[in-house]
């Protein structure tokens, strides 16, 4: 991206951004907008596709996860694809798609088709990130106001979460559940309608050639591997869970290989000889992984547990949206004052506490409890939201600091979907291990489910019913929390030992074995 050009305006170096530019951040931070309000929009609506559609366990979780699979698994292709035929056109192919995706979502009449929808807006939606990121360097080329568009791009991210909730909650409250998936729709016609109008046309020179083998076998690593883990949640999983690991694992294997031997790789492996940078990745895939899984449950506990309305659960969740924006704003500002792998750290160690309140949880009486513990989660995971990319492409040599923001963006994505399929795996095992169904009931593998047939059993046999289900997805929640406490501790561990802070001069060239963050901030 570096020796790129622009087509359509003059590129001098460090000019200063004009009102067009902004007006064009000002677009481009609609997709970032919206792909944060869809992620948290769908588990709000998780009861009701459940009641709706009637999927099973794991046919719920593809639902939930393919999306973040299809985007984790396409990132980088898309960035490459984005050099060669330009970013502009690519971001507006990408918005056309995931509008129609939208529509097919809302109107899906099985979970296979929600399933395949959700695939394609994965797909549509793994173009829209590396594409506005991408014009952002281009149309910022001063470093100041550059630093100001990404902190503004980050913040987009940060209110979507915090209108996702609020927006899906009033949605669900007057229309079914297929109304989430056509917010979209104006969202994405405003793109495609500004987008030409305000954006510049941009494509890489030098941009290599599109390796289909490694954008296959990268597919093929990542889509076994999540479907056993999905799979080994069955009561009996079988042989073949084991075997899609180990056949994803193997691939996985060709495709570092590959990745070796190419003249331009998909993912530049060197990179990852940064000790800063590798650190930085698995911190933040880590964090993504345990936010997802977490999520998954907190909003089904407000709806399914604590018996609240969509709308009320959202106004719940609100307070720990807030105070994600507020920590990832501050968080910039105290980085230039302390060391960021510090301000990062102190963050995860207030999200442990809050996993650990999450962890101690009750199934009645409990909601206070986990609305506080949620919010410190959310609230000490707005340093490594705010930092980690920052962290990331300052511990990379300038030269490759587009493959650096790609694979941090495939980092977060990967992670979140991770956690849905491995601790929404963990829960679900947890839940049906502990539930108890009275004779002659037939309560499904769900929360939902049970709730479900409760309402249709005799009054005492429902009651109990409910109050076992409750009891049994409570416990879920508290192993959840604990192994997300366990895993932050270690993650606050790694931080302040595996990278050092100390300024560096503009003019410093980096090495491969760098550990060193440059004190300095995304803002």
């Amino acid at each position: 991206m570096q020796r790129g050009t622009t087509l359509g305006t003059t590129s001098e170096p460090q000019h200063r951004a004009s009102p067009r530019e902004w007006l064009g951040l000002a677009v481009l931070a609609l997709p970032t907008l919206l792909l944060s309000i869809d992620m948290s929009v769908l588990h709000l609506a998780v009861p009701h596709i459940s009641e709706s559609l009637l999927p099973s366990a794991p046919q719920m979780l593809w639902i939930i996860d393919i999306y973040g699979f299809m985007i984790a698994g396409l990132l980088v292709t898309m960035g490459t694809l984005g050099d060669r035929i330009g970013r502009r056109r690519l971001l507006l192919i990408g918005a056309a798609a995931f509008g129609v995706a939208s529509v097919i979502a809302a109107y899906a009449d099985s979970p296979a088709m929600l399933i395949a929808a959700r695939a394609a807006l994965g797909i549509a939606g793994a173009t829209l990130m590396p594409s506005t990121l991408a014009l952002i360097s281009n149309m910022f080329q001063d470093a100041k106001q550059r630093g100001i568009a990404i902190a503004v791009w980050v913040t987009m991210f940060s209110v979507g979460i915090a209108l996702g909730p609020v927006v899906g909650g009033a949605l669900l409250e007057y229309f079914w559940w297929g109304s989430v998936f056509l917010l979209n729709v104006p969202i994405m016609a405003v793109l495609l309608l500004a987008g030409p109008r305000l954006l510049p046309e941009y494509r890489d020179a030098d941009a290599g050639r599109l390796d289909l083998t490694s954008v296959v076998l990268s597919l093929a690593t990542i889509l076994p591997v999540i479907y056993g883990l999905k799979e080994l949640a069955k009561d009996d999983p079988g042989l073949l869970p084991v075997l899609a690991i180990v056949a994803g694992l193997a691939v996985g294997v060709f495709f570092v290989r590959r990745q070796r031997g190419l003249a331009s790789p998909l993912i530049d492996l060197r990179l990852f000889r940064n000790r800063a940078l590798t650190t930085a990745l698995v911190a933040m895939l880590f964090s993504m992984l345990i936010a997802g899984g977490t999520y998954l449950f907190v909003t089904q506990y407000l709806q399914l547990v604590v018996g609240l309305s969509p709308l009320r659960a959202g106004l719940w969740l609100l307070p720990a949206a807030i105070a994600l924006i507020v920590t990832s704003m501050l968080s910039p500002v105290l980085a230039g004052r302390f060391a960021p792998a510090h301000v990062v750290a102190a963050g995860l160690a207030v999200s442990a506490v809050g996993h650990l309140t999450l962890a101690l949880v009750g199934s009645e009486g409990g909601l206070t409890q986990l609305v506080v513990g949620f919010l410190l989660v959310y609230a000490g995971g707005g340093p490594l939201i705010a930092l980690g990319t920052d962290i990331v492409v300052g511990s990379a040599p300038p030269e490759q600091a587009g493959s650096a923001s790609a694979v941090s963006e495939t980092s977060t994505e990967l992670g979140m979907a991770l956690g849905v399929a491995i601790l929404g795996s963990i829960g679900t095992i947890v839940y049906r291990s502990q539930v108890t169904v009275p004779e002659g009931a037939a309560a499904g593998d769900t929360l939902a489910t049970a709730v479900a047939a409760a309402e249709r059993l005799p009054g005492e046999v429902g009651a109990t019913l409910l109050a076992s289900a409750r009891e049994a997805f409570t416990d879920g929640l508290n192993v959840i929390g604990a192994i997300s406490t366990v895993i932050t501790v270690l993650l606050v561990v790694a931080v302040l030992t595996m990278i050092r802070n100390r300024p560096a001069a503009p003019n410093d060239a980096p090495v491969d074995d760098a550990d060193v963050v440059p004190a300095r901030s995304a803002s």
